[in-house]
């Protein structure tokens, strides 16, 4: 477990890994890395590994380290989240899921997806396209296409009701198509 750094201190290794310092960049990382898992797990069960999402949110926190400037006046965790929820996101949007999604819209999707869980535990029901569209400030159209987009994936290979034989890609596959020889030699 790495120490907590105090103000001066976080100003000190700004300024000298703004020159490009390692030894400060990595200091300044290591001393905030808890706060990559607090953020990390607000984006768990979203297709991608908790692990695999801390490890995008260290990448973040080395780019922040990276960047930091001191002279802003801003704390440097309150300037690293940013890159933090940047890394995480481009994770989800890369890897999260089998179609990938651009960066913007996986953010617009965040915001539904913790919308939608504060309306439903405000309403005790799941809340409308219409109310979703007016608490993230989308139009109900692109909510529900986001909505759409973001349903859970079919397996093909996935068993069909209690039956472990039986796969949903064969009510795709006809005799016929099974052998493509047939239709060649016709």
């Amino acid at each position: 477990r790495h120490e907590l750094i105090t103000p001066e201190r976080e100003k000190e290794l700004g300024a000298r890994a703004q020159k490009g310092d390692q030894e400060a960049i990595q200091e300044l990382a290591r001393a905030n890395l808890r706060f990559v898992i607090s953020v990390a797990k607000k984006y768990q069960n979203r297709g991608v590994s908790l692990t695999d999402l801390i490890q995008e949110g260290n990448v973040g926190l080395v780019t922040a380290a990276r960047k930091f400037d001191p002279e802003q006046g801003v704390k440097f965790i309150s300037y690293a989240v940013w890159w933090i929820r940047q890394a995480i996101l481009a994770s989800l949007a890369n890897h999260g899921r089998a179609v990938r999604v651009p960066l913007n819209r996986a953010s617009d999707l965040a915001r539904i997806f913790r919308e939608k869980e504060r309306l439903k535990q405000e309403k005790g029901r799941e809340p409308t396209t219409e109310e979703l569209a007016e608490a993230t400030a989308l139009t109900p159209e692109l909510v529900e296409s986001l909505q759409t987009l973001n349903a859970a994936e079919i397996r093909l290979d996935a068993p069909i009701g209690d039956s472990e034989d039986s796969q949903l890609v064969e009510r795709f596959i006809t005799e016929e198509a099974a052998e493509p020889e047939i239709e060649v030699e016709s």
